[in-house]
């Protein structure tokens, strides 16, 4: 989610989104919450960090705070390393409806989160 609203924010990011435990697939619930914002997520597949590990870059942003613990190391050059969390929606439990509502209270948060750094940060 965060990778499409950096995106949706300016076409001209180059953003790279990977994960310490991926999915094999990018969860139901991400693309159709993302869909009502108008982004969209469907193209999507999760990636392992190890592939971006020896890349250089500005910034490398974990999200999940379990991500924070296990983030591996990165050699390549890396301007700066920062923490935005939220909590996983993908461990919510309960209705379909239930489900949803914390998939979409994590989207705005991220969608906020991420704002805010793109205006400090990047714009």
């Amino acid at each position: 989610m965060a990778e499409g609203f950096l995106k949706s924010f300016d076409k001209n990011l180059e953003v790279f989104s990977a994960g310490t435990n991926p999915s094999l697939r990018v969860h139901p619930k991400a693309i159709e919450v993302m869909k009502e914002v108008g982004i969209d997520l469907s193209g999507n597949y999760p990636k392992h960090s190890d592939q971006f590990i020896s890349n250089s870059f500005d910034f490398v942003i974990t999200v999940c705070d379990n991500a924070k613990e296990s983030c591996p190391l990165f050699i390549g050059k890396v301007r700066k390393q920062l923490h935005i969390g939220f909590e996983d929606p993908a461990d919510a439990a309960g209705t379909e409806e239930e489900i949803l509502s914390v998939f979409r209270k994590v989207r705005d948060q991220i969608k906020d989160g991420f704002y805010q750094f793109y205006k400090s940060n990047l714009a």
